[in-house]
C-alpha cells in the first residue's frame, strides 16, 4: 500500500493581502477624491489665499506703494504681470498685499461678531422670560437694517478706519449668530439630560460649559464660514466709498475706487482687484455651503 505524504498548507499569498490593503481608504488622498471638484478648487484657492496673506513677499517682488512715474498706465505683460496704475505702482503687488487688509478685516469682524452673538444667544436662552424677550427684540431691531447700511451708518458716525470697519461689520453680523445660539440653547435647556443634571445638583457654570455651550454652538463655525465671504464683500464695499482703510493702503475695495476713473484706458487697475474679490467670496461661499449640507445631512441621518 502506498503511503501519501501530506504537504503543509501553503501560506496565504501576498496578493490577497494586497487586495485587502487596496480596499482600505488611502487616507487624505482618498477623501479628497470624493469631494466635488468645485469644493476642491475653492479649497485650493483658499489655501493659496492664506499663503498670500501670511507671506506676501514670496508672491510679489515689488512693494505695493513703490511708485514710478516712468511706468504709468503700463498694460499687463508690459508693466509686470497685471500692469501698473496711475502712479506707476505694480497692480499685482497691490493685489497681493491687499489680500492681507481684506482678509484680516473680514476675519476679525467675523470673530468679534461670533463672540458677541454667542454671548447674547446664551444670555437670552438661559435668562428669564424678560431677559429673553428684551434680547430677542434688540436683535430684531439690529437685523431689520441691511448689514452694509448699518455698517455705513456706524462708520459715518464714528469715522473711517480699519478698527471702525471691523466693529461695524461685527455689530451687523451679531443677530445672525445670536439667533441660532438662542434657539439651540432653548432646545438643549429643555432636554432630559440637562434636567437630570440640574436634579443632581450640578453647578450652573459647569452645566453651561459642559452641556449647553457645546451643543448650542455646533453650527456656528459653519455659519461663520459663510459669513466670512459676506464680510469680505462688505469690507470692500466700505473701502470703495471711502469708509475703509485710508489711502494709499492697497485694499481691494480702495483699488476699485482708484481705478474707476480710468476704466476706458486702464481697465486693469479696477478689474483685477474685482476679480480677486469675486474669487475669494465665491470660494468661501462654496466651501461654507458644502459644510452646511454635510452638517444638515448628518443631523437628519
Amino acid at each position: 500500500m502506498t503511503a501519501t505524504i501530506a504537504t503543509p498548507a501553503a501560506p496565504a499569498s501576498s496578493s490577497t493581502d494586497g487586495r485587502r490593503g487596496a480596499g482600505r481608504p488611502a487616507g487624505l488622498a482618498a477623501r479628497l477624491r470624493t469631494l466635488p471638484w468645485g469644493v476642491l478648487v475653492a479649497s485650493a484657492l483658499l489655501v493659496l489665499l492664506l499663503l498670500v496673506v501670511a507671506f506676501p513677499g514670496l508672491f510679489a517682488s515689488r512693494g505695493p506703494l513703490d511708485a514710478d512715474p516712468l511706468r504709468v498706465f503700463l498694460p499687463p505683460g508690459h508693466g509686470g504681470l497685471l500692469g501698473t496704475d496711475q502712479l506707476g505702482r505694480d497692480v499685482w503687488s497691490r493685489v497681493v498685499y491687499g489680500a492681507r487688509y481684506s482678509v484680516l478685516i473680514a476675519v476679525s469682524a467675523t470673530a468679534l461678531g461670533v463672540l458677541a452673538g454667542v454671548l447674547l444667544g446664551l444670555l437670552a436662552g438661559l435668562g428669564g422670560r424678560v431677559t429673553d424677550e428684551v434680547t430677542a427684540r434688540g436683535l430684531d431691531v439690529v437685523a431689520a437694517f441691511p448689514a452694509i447700511l448699518l455698517a455705513i451708518v456706524l462708520v459715518t458716525i464714528v469715522g473711517p478706519g480699519i478698527p471702525t470697519v471691523i466693529v461695524a461689520l461685527a455689530i451687523a453680523s451679531v443677530p445672525r449668530y445670536a439667533r441660532i445660539v438662542r434657539a439651540e440653547t432653548h432646545v438643549v435647556r429643555r432636554s432630559a439630560y440637562v434636567e437630570q443634571s440640574v436634579t443632581f445638583g450640578l453647578r450652573r457654570t459647569t452645566l453651561v460649559a459642559r452641556h449647553v455651550l457645546p451643543h448650542a454652538v455646533v453650527s456656528v463655525p459653519i455659519l461663520a464660514t459663510i459669513g466670512l465671504g459676506t464680510s469680505i464683500l462688505a469690507a470692500s464695499s466700505l473701502s470703495f466709498i471711502g469708509l475703509g482703510p485710508k489711502p494709499p493702503s492697497p485694499e481691494w475695495g480702495a483699488m476699485l475706487a482708484d481705478g474707476r476713473n480710468y476704466l476706458q484706458n486702464a481697465w486693469w487697475i479696477s478689474v483685477f482687484p474685482g476679480v480677486a474679490i469675486v474669487l475669494v467670496v465665491l470660494s468661501v461661499s462654496v466651501v461654507g455651503r458644502w459644510l452646511q449640507r454635510r452638517f444638515e445631512h448628518r443631523e437628519h441621518a
